[in-house]
């Protein structure tokens, strides 16, 4: 995990929203898809993007691929955050 790749792709508000949605639970592509006014292209390079930066998980159910909100990542990305605000406050 990279914390620029992580800040990049969360600088998105496309993305941001696909995360506020995978907060709630688990959604395929078309599921997702409904949710925004951009071709499904577009949406799967956000996908693309946010799971490069690990933000996203996903697994093969049947012919849909499931995208899960990676939470691990983002708890390593609060550890940095606040190692980050420790260190500079000494």
């Amino acid at each position: 995990m990279s914390l620029n790749s992580t800040f990049q792709a969360l600088a998105d508000p496309t993305r941001r929203q696909i995360l506020q949605l995978l907060k709630k639970r688990s959604q395929a592509v078309g599921e997702l898809a409904l949710n925004f006014d951009v071709s499904l292209p577009s949406l799967s390079h956000h996908l693309a993007i946010l799971k490069s930066a690990d933000l996203v998980s996903t697994t093969r159910r049947g012919q849909q691929i499931i995208y899960a909100l990676n939470l691990s990542v983002f708890e390593e990305i609060t550890d940095e955050i606040l190692n980050f605000f420790n260190k500079s406050s000494k």
